[in-house]
């Protein structure tokens, strides 16, 4: 416990005079140190700038969207032979249909006939029931014969009127000849002294009369005949105009029993006995048997290239059989026209009203041009711009373009492209608002 105490002091006292020297004594940084606050302090403005231009060039522009390789589809535009045809398919229907009416309304009494059975000239298909047009037609008929008959006693008439003329014409000829010949013996006698001259007057008078009257009765005739004539005329007119209504009246009984206009084969007639059917009703058709056209409906596009005339062809499993286009309807229907085609040769045993055939309808010749794939990139452009590929891969840009003929599997492109172009062929419909595709 005995401790010096100068000892304790001196031990007391150094430390205190060491740390007053330790505070005086500058500290002395490191050089990474300083080249880390000297990257800092410098470095961080031109990070920022590098960033932002980095930023600038990668940004896209206006009208350019980003897309992946693996969404596009790509071709290269080539020189080749382009088929300028059209592929179909039609529909087989009858060349020729008569549809079938009813010319008088009625009841249906019987059916005779058959859907799809072949039927000849006036064959009967179904006969009608109406009690109404019977007695109409019986009124009818009695009216008509009782006018025929006064038309009968107006041509009796006539011929009576005629008869009596010419008796009288014969008569006055006859008395005639009586009084000359009387007054060429009067005279006579008178030469030999046997008559007076008076007396012969009065046979002379006697002829002049006669001879007058057969003059008035002659020309009274012709006039009389002039107009019997024409009134014969009427009368021949008024009787076959009654003889032809007595026809009609007639036949419209007879329009009950529904026939057959024409051979071939009867199509859409489903009439159920004790059905009611009024004038004009559309009871079916006959359709030409064995003679066949083709219906096809194309797209409008085509509307103006598709004519009658052109040549086409019907593939019937290995058969080629030529076609050609007849008729062109101009109405368009849900973007759609049809077509008729007429086979040029008869046409194979086996054809079925609406059987289904494939056809190439031949729009023009074969020749060079430049082609892309037909596809779905034209619906949205119309087939008036493309994206063409830049060098590098790695951008495409919208060019407007001109495109002609198309076929199923080739579309030409008439100018804005060249050969070896690479345009993008998949759909544009992503790409409507755009003209600048970024490729990555």
């Amino acid at each position: 416990m005995n401790h010096p105490v100068s000892g304790s002091t001196a031990t007391t006292g150094k430390p205190h005079s060491h740390s007053g020297a330790g505070m005086d004594r500058a500290v002395v940084p490191s050089v990474r140190k300083v080249l880390v606050r000297r990257a800092v302090r410098y470095g961080s403005p031109i990070a920022v700038i590098l960033l932002a231009w980095a930023g600038w060039r990668l940004a896209p522009a206006s009208g350019t969207l980003s897309i992946q390789r693996d969404q596009i589809s790509i071709a290269t535009v080539q020189s080749a032979p382009f088929l300028d045809y059209l592929p179909l398919r039609a529909t087989v229907a009858p060349l020729n249909v008569t549809f079938i009416n009813a010319v008088q309304g009625g009841e249906v009494a019987e059916v005779v006939a058959r859907d799809g059975a072949l039927v000849k000239k006036d064959n009967v298909l179904a006969r009608l029931s109406n009690p109404q047009l019977q007695l109409d037609v019986t009124s009818r008929e009695a009216s008509i014969a009782s006018q025929l008959g006064a038309v009968s006693a107006q041509r009796l008439t006539l011929q009576q009127t005629r008869t009596t003329e010419e008796t009288q014409l014969a008569e006055a000829r006859y008395n005639l000849l009586k009084a000359r010949h009387e007054l060429s013996i009067r005279e006579q006698l008178r030469q030999q002294g046997f008559e007076s001259d008076a007396n012969v007057q009065s046979y002379s008078d006697e002829a002049d009369y006669y001879a007058q009257r057969l003059k008035r009765l002659d020309a009274a005739r012709t006039q009389d005949l002039r107009v019997a004539d024409r009134q014969e005329k009427e009368i021949d007119e008024e009787g076959q105009r009654l003889r032809s209504n007595l026809e009609v009246v007639e036949s419209s009984l007879g329009a009950l029993t529904l026939r057959a206009p024409l051979d071939g084969r009867l199509t859409n007639f489903d009439l159920q006995p004790g059905q009611s059917l009024k004038a004009g009703d559309k009871i079916g058709q006959i359709d030409s048997e064995g003679h066949y056209r083709l219906d096809a409906d194309i797209d409008e596009f085509y509307l103006g290239r598709v004519a009658i005339g052109e040549r086409a062809q019907a593939d019937l499993g290995d058969v080629k059989i030529p076609l050609t286009v007849t008729r062109v309807h101009p109405q368009v229907t849900n973007g759609q026209f049809r077509a008729e085609l007429t086979f040029d040769t008869p046409p194979p045993s086996g054809l079925r009203r609406g059987e289904s055939i494939d056809i190439r309808i031949t729009l023009g010749e074969t020749h060079r041009a430049l082609v892309l794939p037909n596809g779905a990139w034209l619906e949205a452009s119309g087939g008036a711009s493309a994206f063409v590929m830049a060098a590098n891969g790695r951008s495409a840009d919208r060019v407007a373009i001109t495109s002609g003929r198309r076929n199923p599997e080739q579309a030409e492109i008439t100018s804005g492209l060249h050969e070896g172009d690479q345009v993008i062929v998949s759909s544009y419909n992503s790409y409507k608002n755009f003209n600048h595709l970024a490729i990555h």
